[in-house]
């Protein structure tokens, strides 16, 4: 036997599921010889790649994560006392383990297959309970990016909400977070909103003012009394939203009893890792009567067809794929994951432990306080919760160099420091904080009796401003406080839902890959997780080596000359990226410019983005073939040519072909003036075969969390970075506080300067064991699957569109609506599909009565079968009702999902038997997966609107 010693095992070989002999037998069907033929028959030739990709060699696993390790330690973990909104924590390691690091949670997606997502739902309704009971309000959201794109949310809530049409002025307080008021920058400028930022304790309230925003407590620590402007801004008919710290509500007043209208902020500091910004869930609350104003998902309470307790995502009438460019928001993307973590942290610790939690912090603020105040410091915050400022003039520079010494990081504002406690100080670090501050005044700790001021503690917070409400009250924060409880009731909750753990879920437009574990780890190594994104730059050398690594690696795939990083939802990368064009067109003297061509199938979040950036919609025809219609495009585009800002493409199209006139029409719109948005949530079918960059577009969104392997999280958290032409470079978003800026840069898009840069390492991680072969291996074979459905299906189900070959891209559309004159409807298929074990593909999208199917290459030909015997079967089931053997209106179809209960049940009404409506397929019965509730009544939630944990009793 001959040593191997160079042998290394390849990832792609892992990722892409088909092996050689599998291959063979799919090529067969679909009737080409060659995976290569089939993509000579499916890609242009004229958008073809001529040159491979220029990657590094692909690594594998092992190597990867060594190498990885190296990188990390190139990051400084220094004592964190920056605050502004990121802190350190403690994740309960029974969270951490069970969900952050378990694919039976993070690989869901998003929750509108109600009946298959019961225990995230209840996850979710649990978090906005938590929401609402510690702010005080009457309704919360199912989570926002985070706390500045949530402020920006709000404001732009209480100016479509404006009674006053001239009303055009936002006050904003000067005691926000940098990154929040740069955010507001952003979004307030298209619209022509005007900022006025100032003092809240000074301003003259107005009628041309719509709303105003305060923190609480205030951005360098001060708790203020914000009742009485809270009066008088209701007076002017101006409305209020307050930034709030969740952990200090539960010491202080909360918005809701002194006049608050909206209250956000971020959920962070209930056991979500500082990640370098990110991921965090950040939260919206509000009062009942803006419901239907409210932006992103909220959870609400129904009944299943049994009249049993059940949960659905509410109000979808506001979804953006209905509304289009009237959508209140263009949010696709949430922090479902994350808002699970700290819905559960809240379980885990109660009332009672969050409030110990909180007075901890305010307790050894208050210690450090009156210690510093002792060396002679004087301490400018009347009122805090967790944060100390100090104007120290001269001794800055010492106070930092000591600091430093002593591995710790302070806030510095010129000559005020800021000092922030968290969750994980302890009473060392308070004495190391003050044997620094005493050095600086050449004092020691003998210079004062750290041990009487610790036996004299007290609060710092006035009785009129202390907490008297209750909170966290219903049993599901009452009942899970031993580690052993938490753990059984995530399981009980996890046995609700369907994710990649059981099954494909083949959702056209948004990619269910392989979240493979080597590519998750190190999000929770503490080099990575534990990093402040305001760190000194020389600490954060690793994760600066993962970004420039990633930025270069997506520029090439791309074909682009630079990424921004800092988008953190595929939406948000949409707007991004228009604002980026939109300030191109201004710096030219061409502000005229607003247009936004959009095709007619374009994703809904599209127009609801271009009306986000302050463009005017324009709709292009679709052919019979679903191509864009080039003559309306021609015709459009040289009818509004003085105007033209944009057009906004999808390739490949929504309807899963490869546009032939892509290059023509990328031309036609450069020829009258306008820039090419191309939306990224197809690359999948593009990488390393062709490039935004090769088509002719200008900017263009990643979605990190479908190509590029980042998990859907049960409805996020997702990335979006944009990666431009170089022409457009100087525009990408720069940050008030960490210098990213470029020549020209747009103000942030974002609260933190990377995004969610925790996650990032996912997909560096996909890039860099994949390689420039493996991930074009990918591609083929996510056309190849695709393809081999679509071979299997077609002769049961209409193809609603393919290319000129007859070939589909990596998804493809299946007609549905003829099974309407048998009254059966596309959500009948779709809850069907549960009984089978699969999660249904896209539904009524980009085409209604329709189903859009995308298995991506990281499923084996087995699971492409079985997810082809369940069509299949199903649609022999339709032929039951076509010729009057089974009944119109009851039947396995009708009643669909079957729980055990419906099983079980005694009285049997149904012409189908048991077995036919729980186990149709052989392959069910070895392994089912059992819907947990029966088919969800929406319109019944809709009508009696309960977004927060009903009393027990209705449990029962």
């Amino acid at each position: 036997m001959k040593l191997n010693a160079d042998y290394q095992e390849q990832f792609s070989k892992r990722h892409i599921a088909t092996n050689e002999s599998d291959t063979q037998e799919i090529l067969s069907v679909i009737g080409v010889s060659s995976v290569n033929q089939l993509i000579d028959e499916t890609v242009p030739e004229n958008i073809r790649l001529k040159k491979k990709l220029n990657l590094p060699k692909a690594k594998s696993e092992a190597e990867y994560l060594a190498a990885l390790k190296q990188t990390a330690s190139k990051n400084k973990i220094f004592k964190s006392y920056i605050g502004q909104g990121y802190y350190g924590v403690i994740t309960p390691g029974v969270i951490q383990r069970n969900v952050l690091e378990n694919p039976g949670w993070y690989t869901q997606y998003t929750p509108y297959q109600a009946e298959i997502a019961q225990g995230r739902l209840q996850a979710l309704l649990n978090f906005q309970t938590m929401v609402s009971d510690l702010t005080g309000m009457e309704i919360a959201n199912a989570s926002l990016l985070d706390e500045a794109t949530a402020a920006a949310e709000a404001m732009f809530m209480q100016y479509s909400l404006r009674k006053n049409a001239a009303a055009h002025t936002f006050f904003v307080s000067e005691e926000l977070y940098p990154q929040t008021i740069d955010v507001l920058k952003t979004r307030a400028e298209p619209y022509g909103i005007n900022l006025l930022i100032g003092d809240h304790q000074l301003v003259a309230l107005t009628d041309d003012m719509f709303g105003a925003i305060v923190q609480y407590p205030a951005g360098d620590g001060e708790i203020y009394d914000y009742s009485n402007f809270a009066e008088q801004a209701h007076a002017k008919n101006v409305k209020l939203t307050v930034v709030a710290d969740l952990m200090s509500l539960s010491l202080l007043t909360p918005p809701g009893e002194w006049g608050a209208d909206i209250v956000v902020g971020s959920t962070q500091r209930f056991g979500i890792p500082m990640g370098f910004g990110g991921p965090h869930a950040a939260y919206f609350a509000t009062k009942e009567v803006y419901k239907r104003s409210m932006p992103g998902r909220i959870i609400g309470v129904t009944i299943d067809s049994a009249g049993n307790y059940a949960l659905r995502m509410a109000l979808q009438t506001r979804e953006q794929h209905i509304r289009r460019d009237k959508a209140t928001s263009n949010i696709c993307t949430a922090q479902a994951l994350l808002a699970i973590m700290a819905g559960m942290y809240a379980q885990y610790h109660g009332a009672s432990g969050i409030k110990a939690i909180a007075t901890r912090i305010h307790s050894l603020a208050v210690l450090l306080s009156d210690a510093l105040t002792k060396l002679g410091y004087k301490q400018e915050n009347t009122m805090f919760f967790d944060t100390l400022k100090f104007n120290v003039g001269n001794l800055v520079g010492p106070l930092h160099a000591e600091a430093l010494n002593n591995e710790s990081n302070l806030n510095y504002k010129g000559e005020e420091i800021t000092i922030s406690i968290d969750e994980t100080t302890t009473l060392q670090d308070v004495e190391t904080l003050v044997r620094f501050f005493a050095k600086v005044k050449g004092k020691t700790l003998n210079d004062i009796d750290l041990e009487d001021i610790k036996e004299n503690i007290g609060t710092n917070i006035p009785e009129i401003l202390q907490r008297t409400s209750e909170y966290l009250t219903h049993p599901v924060f009452t009942s899970y406080h031993s580690e052993h409880e938490m753990l059984r009731y995530i399981k009980s909750l996890e046995a609700k839902d369907l994710s990649l753990c059981h099954s494909m879920i083949a959702l056209g437009s948004c990619t269910m890959k392989l979240n493979a574990t080597s590519e998750m780890v190190a999000i929770t190594w503490p080099e990575f997780s534990n990093l402040h994104p305001f760190a000194p730059i020389d600490q954060t050398g690793g994760y600066m080596e993962v970004i420039n690594e990633l930025n270069q690696w997506l520029s090439e795939i791309t074909g682009f000359a630079q990424m921004s990083l800092q988008p953190n939802a595929g939406a948000q990368g949409e707007y991004a990226g228009l604002m980026v064009i939109r300030a191109y067109h201004y710096d030219r003297g061409d502000a005229h410019r607003n247009v936004a061509l959009i095709p007619a199938s374009a994703h809904g979040t599209n127009p609801a983005s271009a009306a986000m950036a302050g463009m005017k919609i324009v709709v292009v025809k679709c052919d019979e073939r679903g191509n864009i219609d080039v003559e309306d495009l021609k015709d459009k585009a040289i009818e509004h040519k003085e105007n033209l800002s944009c057009l906004m493409v999808t390739y490949p199209s929504t309807h899963g072909v490869f546009e032939e006139s892509i290059i023509e029409i990328c031309d036609i719109i450069h020829e009258n003036g306008g820039q090419v948005y191309m939306d990224g949530a197809n690359m999948n079918a593009q990488v390393g075969l062709t490039s935004p960059a090769s088509i002719g577009a200008d900017v263009c969104h990643l979605n990190l969390h479908k190509t590029f392997c980042i998990p859907h999280g049960g409805g996020g958290p997702g990335m979006g970075p944009i990666g431009v032409a170089k022409h457009l470079v100087p525009y990408l978003p720069g940050h008030s506080v960490v210098d990213i800026a470029q020549q020209k840069s747009i103000h942030a898009v974002s609260a933190a300067p990377f995004g969610s840069a925790l996650i990032l390492l996912i997909s560096h991680a996909y890039i860099a064991m994949m390689g420039a072969e493996g991930l074009t291996d990918a591609t083929k074979h996510a056309i190849l699957n695709a393809n081999y459905i679509k071979s299997r299906l077609e002769q049961h189900y209409p193809v609603l569109y393919s290319g000129a070959n007859g070939r589909c891209a990596h998804e493809m559309i299946l007609d549905c609506r003829q099974f309407k004159n048998s009254g059966i409807e596309v959500a009948d298929i779709a809850k069907r599909l549960m009984d089978y074990g699969f999660h249904a593909p896209t539904v009524s999208f980009p085409v209604a009565g329709t189903l859009m199917v995308e298995p991506t290459e990281s499923e084996p030909k087995q699971e492409l079968d079985r997810f082809c015997d369940a069509m299949i079967s199903i649609r022999k089931e339709i032929n039951k009702v076509e010729a009057g053997e089974s009944s119109k209106d009851n039947n396995v179809l009708k009643n669909a999902p079957h729980t055990v209960a419906k099983i079980l049940a005694s009285d049997w009404s149904y012409d189908y038997t048991r077995e036919e409506a729980a186990f149709p397929l052989l392959y069910v019965s070895k392994s089912k997966f059992w819907p947990s509730v029966g088919r969800v009544n929406d319109t019944y939630g809709d009508r009696t609107l309960i977004c927060s944990c009903p009393p027990i009793e209705e449990y029962v």
